[in-house]
């Protein structure tokens, strides 16, 4: 039986890098017709690159998911292609905040994080779902995040977004009950991608040498690689999967969320504070 993806018009934003790298390799080994985007012009031609290397091709847009004009653009460029296949569409694209805690950070940066995150998912959604309810096929991925099952201090604006994501997919979901619409919400544990090299600074506490070791040790502490994150994505679209749960951090995440809807903040807050430094005593440490 071949896969969904095969013959598909399967659009990945956030392709760059990371999972959505990944994700438009195994997309197009699969017989999709891959577009795949990114605000990174030259990452994405990378991305590029490495398929052909191994026999496959993809197409490259820059967009950026926090402007509407240029996914408007975007979608009237792409649509008018499709020929009537089936459209996949990966929600990947995503930016995350290096800062403390929110009161240390600005608003305007939680309010760029959102932009992206947030209503990026919102915006491609809302451009190709029409297409979508014409055929009555397709398949929509969001990606959450373990931050969209369980809300963690000093990562506030980033688990608004995620939880966003996740409330936007499962309504979603039951509007779309009636169709042969699929939508899968995918909630990543710790990913070994560079997302927290590539994480904005947001207020006065984090320095050079800060950004260096979060990201050192978010890699110690990240077990999934992004190939292996991208995999589960794939297979998950190609069963049907309404939720995905990625890593087991994300199972710990959830099963607490779940027993203590209350209490786990309490619970995490123990265990980080008992095994993790968090930036204020890094900084201090750094600085001594």
């Amino acid at each position: 039986m071949p896969s969904r993806f095969y013959n598909s018009t399967t659009i990945i934003t956030g392709a760059a890098s990371g999972i959505g790298r990944e994700l438009a390799l195994q997309a197009a080994a699969r017989g999709a017709r891959v577009i795949a985007t990114d605000i990174n012009p030259t990452a994405l031609q990378e991305t590029a690159t490495l398929a052909a290397t191994h026999g496959l091709s993809l197409e490259t847009h820059v967009v950026d998911v926090s402007k509407p004009d240029e996914i408007e653009a975007f979608a009237q460029k792409i649509l008018p292609t499709m020929n009537g296949g089936r459209l996949i569409l990966v929600n990947n694209a995503g930016v995350a905040l290096l800062g403390g805690h929110w009161w240390d950070m600005t608003l305007e940066d939680t309010e760029w994080l959102l932009s992206i995150n947030q209503m990026g998912v919102i915006r491609m959604t809302r451009a190709f779902l029409p297409s979508m309810l014409a055929q009555n096929d397709g398949h929509i991925v969001n990606i959450s995040s373990v931050f969209g099952l369980a809300g963690m201090a000093q990562h506030l604006a980033y688990c608004t977004s995620k939880f966003a994501v996740r409330g936007f997919t499962e309504a979603l979901r039951m509007e779309l009950l009636t169709t042969n619409i699929e939508t899968t919400c995918v909630h990543p544990g710790g990913i070994k991608t560079n997302v927290t090299n590539n994480a904005r600074r947001s207020g006065e506490l984090f320095t050079e040498q800060m950004v260096s070791a979060s990201h050192e040790e978010f890699t110690r502490n990240a077990f999934t690689t992004a190939a292996s994150a991208a995999g589960q994505i794939v297979r998950a679209v190609e069963k049907r999967k309404r939720r995905l749960l990625i890593g087991a951090d994300a199972w710990g995440f959830d099963a607490l969320a779940r027993l203590f809807p209350v209490r786990y903040t309490s619970i995490i807050a123990f265990v980080m504070n008992r095994f993790f430094e968090n930036p204020y005593q890094q900084r201090k440490r750094l600085h001594q």
